[in-house]
């Protein structure tokens, strides 16, 4: 298998596994019935994911230059805007109209027009990464894992225009900053 085909198959991977990441201790306790055994089980493999995507992202640092990076988490980000009805119901309301998808937006994200820029902001002040597998690695300046949220608002309006449109983070929970808050450009509508 060619490097690219492994590192797919290998994000792909990583991601779907993820899925036991997004229970917390209690929630964890109730699923399994209050087995300790079974709780202890989740716990190991939850330890196990994250130190395998840890390994996963520094072999990626290390062999693969910074743009390549950003596509495959970019990806990932599409792929949750599939993944996750709320996203992909956001082009359906908007109808390929920018206010109606303002509109969407506000129903989950504080979000405003300003000019030719649309901003998505998190909220004023986050105490973490909503998402589960970047609330749970850890936070380093120009983090990658951010490249994933902006692919998912990527993809938000590529399907809404069939057009392409560029997404900046502005400022992330990830990198340092007190939110998540990035600005996708308006200049082909």
């Amino acid at each position: 298998m060619d490097r690219k085909a492994f590192l797919e198959k290998s994000v792909k991977w990583g991601a779907c596994s993820c899925g036991l990441m997004m229970f917390n201790q209690t929630g964890l306790s109730a699923a399994v019935g209050g087995n300790t055994d079974e709780l202890e089980k989740i716990k190991s493999e939850k330890s196990f994911i994250l130190n395998w995507l840890s390994d996963l992202r520094e072999s990626m640092d290390r062999h693969l230059n910074r743009e390549t990076v950003e596509k495959l988490f970019s990806d990932c980000g599409a792929a949750c805007f599939k993944r996750h009805k709320f996203k992909s119901d956001m082009p359906i309301k908007a109808e390929g109209n920018l206010d109606k998808l303002l509109a969407a937006y506000k129903e989950n994200f504080e979000a405003w027009i300003d000019g030719k820029e649309f901003h998505i902001r998190f909220g004023e002040v986050n105490k973490y990464c909503y998402c589960p597998v970047g609330r749970n690695m850890p936070n380093v300046p120009n983090d990658i894992h951010c490249e994933c949220t902006k692919g998912t608002h990527k993809a938000i309006f590529e399907t809404t225009f069939k057009k392409p449109f560029k997404v900046d983070m502005l400022e992330s929970v990830k990198r340092g900053g007190k939110t998540c808050h990035m600005i996708v450009h308006l200049d082909n509508l």
